[in-house]
């Protein structure tokens, strides 16, 4: 015969009320409460059954993820699988299931994202990105659909919930790390610019060149898509060029591996005839050849915290919106040397 809420109440020598609420996790139930009736779920074997739960309360328990491109763009990035993970950990931790949304298409986004909330399938979503101009936010902002964003959001930054590093900040001081050891002409690859992310490193390495006195060139300046290809791209048109940057910023890892590739393949030296320095410090950073200097933005906490403030805005509906700020870190390697003059150069000044 299955065990039954009584059969765990009668246990732990508390009301079946008592076992409900312990079981939601409410915050009324002492924790010594709460140990002595999960210590009792354990000896019987108890499992709630939170199907019938979901029925009674209306909820799901399920929170939905949209990704910002096609699943095969998820597969090989590595920061969504390890963003993924926070995400997981956080839900886990209180009991909640996740579903993912892709498309090939910004539409099909759009209509998965529909089909989950008029569906009632989830409880709330989580952006994995912010776009300048995103659809899928502003339905959900109107349908006052309970939601949190991976990413600064473009507009109404102060009426949504958000988890983001200061990439305006990042982006400023690995330019400055780059000018800190004699580079002057310094390239700029980035991603799609319909995303904020890529906006604000943008912004950060503009303000940086600005602030050393230092013209902006927009040959420097080359946006593709966050994949090895797009790095391969990228350092290919600026190689091109009759002055190449010396150094360069790369807004993602996997890009800069493919810059990594093509210059290996032109041989050209990294460090000593171009440096690197890129964003998100995933383990192929620390794998490359050479290892490569990049920023740490803790890909982790960065969805772990956007799962427990989308937990807590559908436990309290009051909960105040929140922007949190996830610290990041330069992490030196390889990549970046000084700039050597080359006595040509001074001849030539």
């Amino acid at each position: 015969m299955a065990v039954t809420i009584k059969d765990v109440a009668k246990l732990a020598n508390v009301a079946p009320s008592t076992v409900s609420r312990v079981i939601a996790n409410n915050p009324r139930i002492s924790e010594k409460t709460k140990q002595k009736v999960r210590e009792a779920m354990d000896q019987l074997g108890y499992h709630p059954n939170f199907i019938a739960r979901s029925l009674a309360n209306q909820s799901t328990r399920v929170l939905g993820l949209v990704l910002p491109g096609s699943a095969s763009t998820f597969s090989q990035n590595p920061f969504f699988p390890t963003v993924l993970r926070g995400l997981s950990e956080g839900a886990h931790e209180k009991q909640y299931a996740l579903q993912m949304t892709t498309g090939q298409s910004e539409e099909e986004i759009y209509e998965g994202v529909v089909q989950m909330v008029q569906g009632g399938r989830v409880d709330g979503i989580i952006l994995l990105y912010s776009k300048v101009e995103d659809k899928v936010m502003n339905y959900l902002k109107a349908r006052n659909f309970p939601f949190v964003v991976v990413g600064k959001p473009y507009k109404y930054s102060e009426e949504i919930t958000h988890v983001d590093n200061d990439n305006y900040r990042a982006a400023k001081e690995v330019t400055n790390y780059l000018l800190g050891l004699g580079h002057e002409c310094i390239g700029f690859i980035g991603g799609n610019l319909n995303l904020v992310v890529t906006v604000e490193r943008l912004l950060g390495y503009e303000k940086a060149l600005r602030d050393a006195g230092l013209g902006l060139k927009d040959e420097y300046i080359i946006h593709e898509e966050f994949l090895r290809e797009g790095g391969r791209e990228a350092i290919n048109e600026l190689m091109q060029l009759a002055h190449p940057p010396t150094a360069l910023v790369v807004a993602d890892d996997l890009m800069a591996l493919g810059v990594l590739n093509t210059l290996d393949e032109m041989d050209i030296s990294v460090p000593g005839d171009i440096s690197i320095i890129s964003f998100n410090n995933v383990l192929l950073a620390e794998m490359s050849r050479p290892p490569l200097t990049s920023v740490d933005i803790n890909i982790f906490n960065l969805g772990n915290e956007a799962a427990k403030s989308l937990i807590q805005k559908l436990e309290n509906p009051n909960d105040p919106i929140k922007r949190i700020i996830i610290p990041h870190e330069i992490v030196k390697r390889a990549s970046c040397s000084k700039r050597e003059v080359d006595h040509r150069e001074e001849t030539e000044a």
